[in-house]
C-alpha cells in the first residue's frame, strides 16, 4: 500500500487503464462477439440460415434455442378469458379465422405458413417478418416480390433456400424464421437494417438510419417489425404511416389524409356495421418511443435481450427474446435498484391490469356500435347518418386495436394506452348516439335490440371451436349487410 500511495497520480492512471485494456483483450469472442467492431466471421456476406451461426457463437445460438419453448401452443385469443369479442370485431377479415397468442420467433415462418388467415390470395407482403429469407427474396424478385403469390411463389422459393437441411433442434422451419441475419451482418456481426421498408420510413422523417448510434440500433433492429404498417395499393409494398409521427393520433390522421390520397381507403369492409376498417398491428416500437423508457434513452435490448453470465462466467447478451418479467433482476432493477423485485413486478401488473379492463370496456363499445348500425342499415336509416355512424366506428375501432395489438398490455406507454383508449370509447360511444337518434326516429325498439346484441354476443362466447366463433356474429336480427339486396 505504501509503494501506491506515494505513486505519482499520471502513473497510477496509465496502470489502470493498461489493466483494464487487458481485461478487455483477454475477452473470449464468446463474451463480446455481439458486439465486437473489428471481429470477423468465416461465414458469408448472404447467409441466411440460423443454424450457420451455431459453431462461431455457440452460447448465443444456445440462447437463440430457448425460443423454441413456446409460452403457449398457439392458444386462441378468442377464449373468453382473453379477448372473446375479436370474431365479432373483425368480422369479414382474416383475423375473425384465427388470431393466437405469441409464441417464440423460432416459431414465426411455421405459424406464418400454418395460419388460417393466410389464403390462396395472401400476398409476399406477409411474409416480411417472419423469415431471414426476405433479403434474399427481395434480391431476387425486387418489387415483384410484395405482391407475388404467397402459397405459389413466396413460400416455395423461401423453402428452397434451406433446402437439404435436416430437422435438428430448431424444427422444420426455424432455420429461416426470424433470427441472426436479421439482425446481424453475418461477417462484421454489426448491428444492421435489413427491411427496406423501415429505412424508407425514417428517410421520410429526414432520419438516415445509417448514422445511428449503437443504442439507437439496439431499438431499430426490433423496429424492422415490431410496428404498424399497412399494404400501399400500388405494388403491395409494406408502409409505415410515420410521415406525421408515431402517435396513434397521427398515424390515425395519415391514413385519413396521405394514405387516401394514395389510393389507400381500408384494410376491409366490416359485415356487421359495413364500415370501412383499419387493422392495427404490433406497433411496439411507436408506443414505446414516446413511452417513459423510450423517452429515457432505454433500448429495446435492455430490457429484452439483457446480460447475462454462461458457460461458468462468460457475459453475453441474452438471444431469447422474452419478457422482462422473466428476469427481473437483470432487466428491471439494473435501473431500479432502489425497488424490490415483488416491487417492480406489482408495479407492472396494476399497470397491464388496469390496462385489460379498460381494454374489455373499449371493445364492448366497439361491437355494440358494429350492431346499432347494422340496425340502421336494416331499418332504412338515412344513409348520410350512416356513413357518419361508420367513420366513427372505424375511428373507435383503430384506437383500441393499437393498443390491444401492442403486445405490452401497456406498459411500454401507460398514458399513451389509457388515452388511446378513451378516444376510442368516445369515438364507439358517437356512432352509438348518432344511431340512438336515428333509430328512435324510426320507432325502433332500443331494449329489444340491445337484448339481442347481448344475446348475439352470447352466442359467439358459447361456441366451444374457436375457428366457428365469427359464424354466430350475424343472424337473422342482424344480417350480413353485404349480402343485402340494393
Amino acid at each position: 500500500m505504501a509503494t501506491i500511495k506515494k505513486m505519482p497520480v499520471h502513473w497510477l492512471v496509465a496502470l489502470l487503464m493498461i489493466s483494464f485494456t487487458t481485461l478487455m483483450v483477454s475477452c473470449s469472442k464468446s463474451e463480446t462477439s455481439t458486439e465486437q467492431d473489428m471481429y470477423t466471421t468465416q461465414l458469408s456476406p448472404d447467409e441466411i440460415v440460423n443454424s450457420a451461426f451455431k459453431d462461431e457463437f455457440p452460447l448465443q445460438y444456445e440462447s437463440y434455442l430457448k425460443n423454441m419453448v413456446p409460452e403457449n401452443d398457439n392458444t386462441s385469443k378468442f377464449v373468453e378469458d382473453i379477448e372473446p369479442n375479436l370474431p365479432i370485431l373483425f368480422h369479414n377479415y382474416g383475423f375473425m379465422l384465427e388470431y393466437n397468442k405469441t409464441r417464440g420467433h423460432t416459431y414465426a415462418l411455421e405459424d406464418v405458413m400454418s395460419i388460417a388467415r393466410i389464403n390462396d390470395d395472401s400476398i409476399g407482403s406477409c411474409m416480411t417478418c417472419k423469415s431471414t429469407a426476405v433479403p434474399a427474396l427481395l434480391d431476387e424478385m425486387g418489387d415483384d416480390y410484395w405482391s407475388a403469390n404467397f402459397k405459389e411463389e413466396i413460400v416455395p422459393l423461401t423453402l428452397s433456400y434451406g433446402e437439404g437441411l435436416e430437422s435438428d433442434e430448431l424444427g422444420t422451419y426455424g432455420h429461416l424464421s426470424i433470427g441472426c441475419s436479421d439482425c446481424h451482418d453475418p461477417v462484421t456481426m454489426e448491428l444492421r437494417i435489413t427491411r427496406p421498408s423501415f429505412t424508407n420510413a425514417m428517410a421520410r422523417q429526414g432520419i438516415d438510419v445509417t448514422e445511428a448510434t449503437k443504442n439507437d440500433m439496439r431499438s431499430y433492429v426490433c423496429a424492422q417489425c415490431h410496428v404498424e404498417y399497412y399494404f400501399e395499393p400500388d405494388k403491395k409494398k409494406v408502409t409505415f404511416p410515420w410521415d406525421n409521427g408515431l402517435k396513434p393520433e397521427e398515424m390515425f390522421e395519415y391514413k385519413e389524409n396521405q394514405a387516401k390520397e394514395d389510393g389507400f381507403e381500408y384494410d376491409w369492409i366490416h359485415s356487421i356495421s359495413g364500415a370501412p376498417m383499419l387493422k392495427a398491428q404490433h406497433p411496439e416500437f411507436e408506443l414505446w418511443s414516446y413511452g417513459p423508457h423510450g423517452e429515457a434513452g432505454v433500448s429495446c435490448a435492455d430490457c429484452h435481450m439483457p446480460y447475462e453470465r454462461t458457460d461458468g462466467s462468460k457475459k453475453i447478451t441474452s438471444h431469447h427474446w422474452s419478457s422482462p418479467m422473466d428476469n427481473v433482476e437483470q432487466t428491471c432493477r439494473t435501473c431500479h435498484s432502489d425497488k424490490s423485485e415483488a416491487d417492480l413486478v406489482e408495479r407492472v401488473e396494476n399497470i397491464q391490469s388496469r390496462h385489460l379492463e379498460a381494454m374489455e370496456e373499449t371493445q364492448d363499445h366497439s361491437v355494440r356500435a358494429h350492431y346499432y348500425v347494422n340496425r340502421m342499415i336494416t331499418v332504412g336509416a338515412p344513409q348520410e347518418r350512416i356513413e357518419e355512424a361508420q367513420w366513427y366506428i372505424r375511428k373507435g375501432q383503430w384506437f383500441w386495436d393499437i393498443i390491444a395489438a401492442e403486445n405490452s398490455d401497456g406498459f411500454h406507454n401507460p398514458q399513451g394506452g389509457m388515452d388511446a383508449m378513451r378516444t376510442s370509447s368516445d369515438a364507439s360511444n358517437e356512432a352509438i348516439s348518432i344511431a340512438i337518434e336515428e333509430l328512435i326516429k324510426l320507432d325502433v325498439d332500443l331494449e329489444e335490440l340491445e337484448a339481442q346484441i347481448e344475446e348475439t354476443i352470447q352466442a359467439v362466447y358459447n361456441e366451444e371451436d374457436p375457428d366457428l366463433k365469427h359464424t354466430h356474429a350475424t343472424n337473422d336480427n342482424f344480417p350480413n349487410v353485404l349480402e343485402l339486396d340494393d
